[in-house]
């Protein structure tokens, strides 16, 4: 089993960052994928206006691209933050502002998963109280998701680049999405798996497919180490997501590592052309 059983789609937040956010559809698409992803781009505002939306939604259109995956809006990422539904003030108010907005913006795209990234621990705040603050978000999240069609990401990341983000391990995810389904009952609640985060945690990335594949929505990938294309580092891919898919995954996998030093462009020899286009 290769590659060519799967189907990619870009992270246009990584890849391509070296190009303004509207040209960025059309550079995939030059380079034959029909499908993307982005973290919320708008990292200083949960509430753009209405013609920026308008202008995204355009470009994805004019470029024949679709827009499979949409984080919500989680603070300053890239940079310090790791998510704003668990941080209580201000950056809960800015997640639960854009809730809706993200959603009615997916449902406009077609975008069927919309991620929550949970927030980092916040000095002097007890965990159970962001813990709490965390459920009740990403109950409102599940719901508006449900709403258009989606389903709602929970991501594990890992704790050499994320100290402060409590869901280093993929059973803390899944904790968390349990928690969410029964509140909701909605059952759209579902594991981002991100096979980079969890090789950098240490985990068995085969023992983390074989137990929660049924409960994974979505699928990123980078090399390890490095966080590069695949064949950059020594994480063996094509062995892994041949095990996503003996598994039952037959879901995205979205291409989320750093080009290197050229073009973004030049970053996907590994995959043939014809197999960059999503079906």
């Amino acid at each position: 089993m290769g590659y060519s059983d799967h189907r990619f789609d870009v992270n246009l937040s990584i890849l391509f960052a070296e190009l303004p956010l509207l040209e960025r559809p059309a550079a995939a698409a030059a380079a034959d994928f029909t499908a993307v992803e982005l973290w919320w781009p708008w990292i200083e505002t949960p509430t753009p206006p209405q013609e920026e939306l308008d202008a995204l939604r355009k470009a994805l259109d004019d470029a024949g691209t679709q827009l499979v995956g949409l984080n919500f809006y989680a603070g300053q990422l890239p940079g310090p933050d790791r998510g704003a539904l668990s941080v209580p003030g201000d950056e809960s108010d800015r997640f639960r502002a854009n809730i809706e907005i993200a959603a009615d913006f997916a449902a406009s795209v077609g975008c069927k998963a919309l991620n929550a990234l949970y927030g980092n621990r916040v000095q002097g705040v007890d965990p159970q109280v962001q813990d709490t603050l965390a459920l009740e978000n990403l109950v409102l999240a599940a719901r508006a998701a449900d709403r258009v069609g989606a389903i709602l990401l929970v991501e594990t990341l890992n704790k050499p680049e994320s100290p402060l983000y409590p869901l280093v391990s993929a059973p803390a995810a899944i904790e968390v999405i349990d928690r969410v389904n029964a509140a909701t009952g909605l059952g759209n609640a579902r594991f981002l798996l991100d096979i980079y985060h969890l090789s950098m945690n240490g985990e068995d990335v085969s023992q983390v497919i074989k137990a929660y594949a049924d409960k994974t929505g979505h699928v990123q990938i980078a090399d390890n180490p490095g966080r590069g294309a695949p064949g950059t580092g020594s994480l063996p891919l094509e062995q892994l997501l041949g095990e996503l898919r003996t598994a039952g995954y037959q879901g995205w996998i979205g291409l989320e590592y750093k080009a290197g030093d050229g073009p973004s462009a030049e970053s996907f020899d590994w995959l043939p052309a014809a197999d960059r286009a999503g079906r």
